[in-house]
Parts: structure tokens; C-alpha cells; sequence
């Protein structure tokens, strides 16, 4: 089996209320510490592994992420953590919120590093295109160089634009 059954926000928060199972949260650091679900255990995608699971592996292990298509996407990894029974939250913390289940949010914390991935990006090509058309058609290259940019992150796996945001001194207090 390569796919999760899902589960509704309501029999997940059933199920995890009477002790039989355990949520799991494999959003990145910076998505779990803006936003996340009262006692989900927190273990990022990014260095997941199998052996991070050695205990509660009698319980219903439920994943999720932001919106499910990263838990989708991880179903191989997730199906060989050896949980006997092994669901996806049905559209990830956003169908947990629209259910209206209670979030522990600390607005303190910085948003998502994509999310100012896509924020700044965004401003870029948006800002080349304006002055392309204002000023000189030269800054069209502005909105080339971030596409080339974003293709290359695809492509890779790697970011250079995030890694550089995540130095920010506003994003500084997640690397401690």
C-alpha cells in the first residue's frame, strides 16, 4: 500500500481524546511554531525517519501538514514508520481548523519561511514587471532572475532565496 486512508478532524480529535491515538505533525520548525495542534508530536518532513517513532507504535499514528499533499507526498515514509494503524488528517491543520478545533497560535513567531519565499518572489517579479514598463524594459531581468531562481529551487530541492530569509534577524529566534 503507497496511499493513506484519511480521517475527519472530528474522529481524529475522537480518537486522540480517549488515549488510542497519537497526531503527528510533519510540518517544518517554523510552520509547527507559528501554528500547531495541542499535544502533536512534532517531527519534520525534512529529517524523517522511521526510528524517530519508538514509542505509541500500539496507538493510531495520524499525520498531517499544513493542507495533506506533504503527507500524501510521504506516504512510503509514513506507511514504514511500523505503526499498526496509520491515518492522514483529511486536509491537514486547515481542515483540524476548519472543523473548528482549537490551534495553539503564538503570532510572535514569524510566518513560514516558503511563505516569505513566495511573498518576497512575488514583490520581485511584480516590482520588474512595473519598472520594466515604467523605466527600462532592463528590469524585466529582475523578474527573470527570480523565475530562473524559483526553477532552479524546484529543480534542486534547494532555495537559496529561503536560506537567506531564514538568516533574517526576524527569523533568527527559530534557529535557537
Amino acid at each position: 500500500m503507497t496511499t493513506l486512508n484519511r480521517i475527519d478532524a472530528m474522529k481524529a480529535k475522537s480518537l486522540i481524546d480517549s488515549g488510542r491515538a497519537v497526531l503527528i505533525d510533519i510540518r517544518e520548525s517554523d510552520e509547527f511554531a507559528r501554528e500547531h495542534v495541542p499535544g502533536a508530536h512534532h517531527v519534520p518532513l525534512s529529517g524523517f525517519s522511521p526510528k524517530d517513532f519508538p514509542q505509541n507504535r500500539d496507538k493510531i499514528a495520524i499525520f498531517h501538514c499544513a493542507s495533506g499533499a506533504r503527507t500524501a507526498g510521504a506516504a512510503p515514509q509514513i506507511l514504514g514508520t511500523g505503526f499498526a494503524e496509520v491515518y492522514q488528517l483529511d486536509q491537514g491543520l486547515g481542515g483540524w481548523k476548519k472543523a473548528g478545533l482549537a490551534t495553539v497560535v503564538n503570532r510572535k513567531m514569524p510566518i513560514p519561511i516558503q511563505r516569505q519565499v513566495q511573498i518576497t518572489a512575488g514583490l520581485m517579479v511584480l516590482a520588474g514587471v512595473i519598472l520594466g514598463f515604467a523605466l527600462s524594459p532592463w528590469f524585466f531581468l529582475l523578474s527573470g532572475f527570480v523565475g530562473a531562481g524559483l526553477t532552479f529551487a524546484g529543480v534542486s530541492g534547494t532555495c537559496a532565496m529561503a536560506s537567506l530569509l531564514a538568516v533574517m534577524p526576524w527569523n533568527r529566534r527559530m534557529l535557537v
